[in-house]
């Protein structure tokens, strides 16, 4: 049992303690049912939110309009909600209204049967009023009630039908996606933030992300979250290079690839292609995409600032993006340029791109092997290693500050990197006469 757990176990043991039902709800009880490690462990009660304040020293009253208080015991923080229906939603996200009720109430609001189950850990014993042992069962999501209903309730819960799906390996049930499908324009009346946070998750939980686009592509939400992707389905690439088909296949390929990928590799996996189509000509030989590195850099920055993403992140994939082509001529580069390819920030990102780039599409490797023996290589010293010479140093030789300063010192590092000169004081006898 992990801290979280024992310390929610406590919290419940003590609302019981004092006269009030109380369980284990929602993705707790799924998890546990599937054998898997929860993330989060909610409790749902009869106590009201005063009551549950009472209780307890340390509350935080995070949703108290809605039943919801956070206790926070041991260090960490515990919601604890009160059973209830809601009134009608107005926003698509928040209940105009909320009326506290019994714990069977409580289950049929929720939005799918395999969330919707209760956990009595006291007598181990799982409270199921709405189907969701049966659909854990036959590894479907289904929404509870009916799917229109809990669509309008919170339009992003379309969303997180197909995070469910993909992070448990399920299908979504038919009615539950023909519900998705009538409805996913109204998936635009949610915040960009709300968008991001299901969609990143869905790109980087999801067994199969790829596959996971696909559907998002497929019940018509990725017009709402990237429209910018469509125009990938169906754009050609040459065989030579792309045996496996268009970009948007190339692109799911590579999703599927990836290794417990990081937010920053999800998204530049995704959009390090997006500015082909935009940049597709018929050259004389093949169909070419001259710049579609700077182009797919320039609309990733456009989308990733519409989602609210951090800006350091941003920049990340930006830069991954906008080099990955670089990387089809490692093995040419002198050792100055390989070894500023290296020591980027973003190397490591970009590597990882550059496997999944390869692997997914021609297959070819040598690159990414080479890189590996390189960086093996240079284990045991700096890829960048201090500079010898300063702008100071020009200083005193009586260079002023400006852009031939800035050459310079580009040409003393360069020069450095590349190992021509085994000191500083070699290095500078040598540049003397390029002032």
């Amino acid at each position: 049992m992990n801290c979280d757990e024992h310390t929610a176990l406590n919290i419940l043991k003590q609302i019981r303690k004092a006269g009030f039902a109380a369980f284990f709800a929602g993705g707790a009880v799924r998890d546990r049912l599937l054998g898997r490690s929860a993330r989060d462990f909610d409790i749902a009660t009869s106590a009201t939110p005063d009551q549950i304040e009472a209780l307890f020293p340390k509350t935080v009253a995070v949703g108290k309009a809605f039943g919801v208080i956070v206790v926070v015991q041991d260090g960490t923080e515990t919601e604890v909600a009160t059973f209830r229906t809601d009134g009608g939603y107005q926003d698509g996200r928040r209940p105009d209204s909320v009326h506290f009720c019994g714990a069977e109430e409580d289950a049929k609001r929720r939005d799918f049967t395999v969330n919707g189950m209760f956990y009595d850990p006291i007598e181990d014993k799982v409270i199921d009023y709405v189907g969701g042992q049966a659909d854990l069962q036959k590894k479907i999501i289904r929404a509870i009630g009916e799917p229109e209903r809990r669509f309008a309730e919170d339009h992003l819960r379309m969303l997180r039908a197909v995070r469910f799906a993909h992070t448990l390996g399920f299908e979504i049930e038919p009615a539950t996606r023909a519900a998705i499908q009538r409805h996913a324009q109204d998936l635009a009346k949610i915040s960009a933030e709300r968008i991001e946070n299901e969609f990143s998750r869905t790109l980087t939980e999801s067994l199969r992300p790829g596959d996971a686009l696909k559907e998002l592509v497929e019940l018509g939400l990725m017009k709402t979250i990237m429209p910018e992707i469509l125009p990938m389905i169906g754009q050609e690439q040459p065989p030579e290079f792309h045996p496996e088909g268009d970009v948007f296949i190339h692109t799911c390929l590579m999703l599927n690839l990836m290794k417990n990928p990081s937010r920053p590799l999800a998204y530049t996996v995704l959009l390090h292609d997006v500015g082909k189509p935009a940049t597709a000509f018929m050259g004389e030989d093949r169909l070419r995409f001259h710049g579609h590195e700077r182009k797919s850099a320039e609309m990733a920055e456009e989308i990733l600032r519409r989602l609210k993403l951090p800006t350091k992140e941003i920049k990340q994939i930006v830069a991954a993006i906008d080099g990955h082509m670089r990387f089809k001529d490692v093995q040419k580069m002198n050792k100055s340029t390989l070894r500023k390819l290296m020591g980027a920030e973003t190397f490591d990102l970009e590597l990882e791109l550059h496997r999944v780039d390869c692997s997914g599409s021609h297959g070819l490797l040598d690159n990414y092997h080479f890189l590996l023996q390189k960086a093996e290589e240079m284990k045991n010293e700096p890829i960048l290693p201090e500079r010898w010479v300063t702008g100071k140093d020009l200083r005193d030789f009586g260079v002023q500050p400006g852009p031939r300063m800035g050459e310079l010192l580009q040409l003393a590092y360069d020069a450095q990197l590349e190992g021509r000169f085994t000191d500083r004081a070699a290095l500078l006898i040598w540049l003397k006469p390029q002032l």
